[in-house]
């Protein structure tokens, strides 16, 4: 059985934090690429924002810092759907430091 049907007769049989945990293994594997994250110069000056939209991830991270949580996230953000929250979150744990230097440098703006 090829090695890709192997995982997709396993999947049924993972707990929701086993998916989870294979996706951030997906995610790293793809070298840096983040599923639901975008950075393009031409938005946002080239910040991570949330695919398909032009909410930064250090908006959302400032936000939760801040004691927002996730429902009045995804109240403020309509568009926003809860995958989009995980895959924020995700790319704040590898992305600490510049996440928090756009947090810096938008707060000093």
């Amino acid at each position: 059985m090829p090695t890709l049907q192997e995982a997709e007769a396993l999947l049924p049989r993972l707990t929701p934090g086993e998916k989870a945990q294979v996706l951030q293994w997906v995610a790293r594997d793809l070298g840096g690429n983040f599923p639901g994250i975008d950075t393009d110069p031409a938005v946002c000056g080239g910040e991570a924002c949330i695919s398909r939209s032009r909410v930064p991830v250090w908006v959302l991270v400032q936000a939760r810092n801040q004691g927002l949580s996730e429902c009045e996230l995804l109240r403020s953000f309509p568009t926003l759907r809860a995958e989009d929250l995980v895959n924020a979150w995700a790319y704040h744990r590898a992305h600490r430091e510049e996440i928090e230097r756009d947090i810096h440098d938008n707060e000093a703006a």
